[in-house]
């Protein structure tokens, strides 16, 4: 693969932090307003939240740092993944199931409400195996899902049936493992249209509002933004990574760390690939993204050659035409991790109303915190379902995952 761009470069996809479109309060200077909701952070997780809560009607504020964030958002690689969500913990597996289930409505409203096509496309996903030995790691796995969860419809494939859709599939390929429920989407059109959604219904983004402050009332919340202040009966903290100092402020705790990954995306190419990897996948446009490094260094997004050549090499062993691409951006984003992976659902018992969402899979899981998880922060209480997500898990000692 050839590359436009020196390897050590970070370059990332930039999204304008106050388009005119959805930026509706740019000034509040001064301003206090009162809301039935706040929600703080601006990324998928709380845009997703925020428009869902809009949508039933709730006068909500989106409350978003902006560009100055890690923006877990911006570097999202864009999957809507079932497949392998869920091992040993049987509750994540079925939220991500339903979560996909319930994407094609979100995207539908979204385009209705919006205009903007996030490009959702669900035709099945497959994980490529390069060996033997990983077919067999692969097929364990699929097996003890199964067990454990229930069907998601994933199966096994031979190199002949996978062949049979990747007609340019490299010689290393011996297997696939294939889920019809996994698909793709864009995750910056995606944000785009959730703050947009939201403000066209009963919704107030105010961008570049970094929170100082969180008092808990006796009927409701009082968050501080420098000398502005919003009040809310109802709070979400959906801050990304900087939801581990934010929580502790209404008694929830959020013990989140960064895991970085890098991202290479190819020019504009002839159709190769329909079906979307959890390493690789082909744009509505034609571009090749490719990614899915997990790299503990702290807050650190560079990029480097090394990682960015290991990810080009096992791409052209699948796909062989990629090896004379030009690869036209590069960038390393941060995942928001707790510490075993999982999400983590919470609601304060010490200040009611005040809630917490994180996840690692903001695109996969849009659509359940869009059209679950905001009606039921709505209604006061998470369901039973969302129990096992509590962060009470990790002071009952669970090891990670």
């Amino acid at each position: 693969m050839s590359s436009e761009k020196k390897h050590s470069a970070t370059v990332s996809p930039v999204v304008p932090s106050k388009p005119a479109r959805y930026t509706r309060h740019n000034d509040y200077t001064g301003m206090s307003r009162s809301f039935d909701i706040i929600v703080i952070g601006g990324g998928l997780v709380g845009g997703a939240i925020a428009w869902g809560a809009a949508s039933a009607g709730a006068s909500t504020a989106l409350i978003d740092e902006g560009d100055i964030a890690f923006r877990a958002a911006r570097g999202n690689f864009g999957l809507v993944w079932v497949q392998s969500k869920g091992a040993g913990m049987p509750p994540y597996a079925h939220w991500t199931r339903r979560s996909a289930d319930l994407w094609p409505r979100l995207a539908g409203a979204l385009q209705e409400t919006t205009g903007t096509d996030v490009a959702l496309h669900q035709p099945g996903g497959l994980v490529f195996c390069l060996s033997q030995s990983e077919f067999a790691d692969r097929a364990a796995l699929v097996a003890r899902m199964h067990n454990e969860s229930g069907d998601a419809g994933t199966r096994m494939l031979d190199r002949n049936e996978v062949r049979a859709m990747v007609p340019g599939l490299g010689d290393a390929v011996v297997g696939a493992a294939f889920c019809p429920r996994d698909g793709h989407a864009n995750p910056l059109q995606l944000m785009r249209a959730l703050h947009s959604g939201m403000v066209s219904k009963s919704g107030t983004y105010f961008p570049g509002c970094t929170v100082t402050a969180i008092e808990p009332g006796s009927h409701a919340f009082t968050v501080r933004c420098g000398g502005e202040h919003f009040t809310a009966a109802k709070l979400v903290i959906a801050a990304g990574l900087g939801s581990r100092a934010l929580a502790p402020m209404v008694g929830l705790d959020m013990p989140v760390r960064p895991l970085r990954g890098q991202i290479l995306v190819t020019e504009r190419l002839r159709p190769l690939l329909l079906h979307p990897t959890h390493v690789m996948r082909q744009t509505q446009e034609g571009s090749m993204m490719l990614g899915d490094s997990q790299e503990d260094v702290g807050f650190d997004t560079s990029t480097s050659t090394k990682v960015i050549g290991e990810i080009a090499a096992r791409n052209v062993r699948v796909l062989p035409a990629l090896a004379d691409a030009r690869i036209i951006r590069i960038w390393g984003a941060l995942r928001v991790m707790s510490p075993d992976g999982f999400p983590i659902y919470d609601q304060s018992t010490r200040y009611p109303g005040a809630f917490a969402a994180t996840c690692h899979s903001g695109v996969t899981l849009a659509g359940a915190h869009a059209l679950a998880l905001a009606p039921a922060i709505l209604a006061g209480t998470l369901p039973e379902s969302l129990a096992a997500f509590s962060a009470s898990r990790f002071a009952a000692g669970e090891g990670a995952r």
